[in-house]
């Protein structure tokens, strides 16, 4: 297995188990992070993100697939299972994630997932009827980016020096 092969299977393998901890240690200080829900990341709320996301996920289950090598690049499938909190309903979520590399740590890490499929799964009828909408995506978006900055308001290593 090459480097970034190794990286990116531990990275996964240890999403899988939650451990933050070491998901955080393949970040480059300058890292960017973005998906449907959270946008344009920087390199502590990454960490802050990953952490809040496996210490709030009581049943998270993540599996994950190939990984496609390339110069300084990986992608990789790989699909969450787990209890929405705020509807209790259980999400089926597949994500492709674009990693991009720099001093053999990951300074662009791009996921992508059906915003309208998930927002179904995780809001039951609000979202069969509205996760189409640009306002429910905001609306999704705006509370994910407060539940985060709670967090790292709570989590003082993450915020910035």
């Amino acid at each position: 297995m090459n480097t970034i092969e190794n990286i990116v299977d531990t990275f996964y393998r240890a999403f899988a188990k939650r451990d933050f901890s070491t998901m955080n240690t393949f970040y480059h200080k300058d890292a960017q992070f973005s998906d449907p829900i959270f946008q344009y990341l920087e390199c502590d709320q990454i960490k802050a993100m990953w952490h809040m996301l496996c210490e709030s996920g009581k049943d998270l289950q993540i599996s994950h697939g190939t990984i496609g090598v390339y110069d300084n690049s990986a992608r990789v499938t790989w699909k969450a299972v787990y209890t929405f909190s705020k509807t209790g309903n259980i999400v089926h979520n597949e994500i492709r994630s674009e990693l991009f590399f720099k001093d053999k740590l990951i300074i662009n890490h791009f996921d992508s997932f059906n915003f309208y499929r998930w927002a179904r799964m995780a809001l039951g009828t609000p979202g069969l009827l509205l996760g189409w909408t640009n306002y429910m995506q905001q609306q999704v978006k705006s509370n994910a980016k407060k539940q985060l900055e709670k967090f790292i308001i709570d989590h003082p290593q993450y915020r910035k020096s």
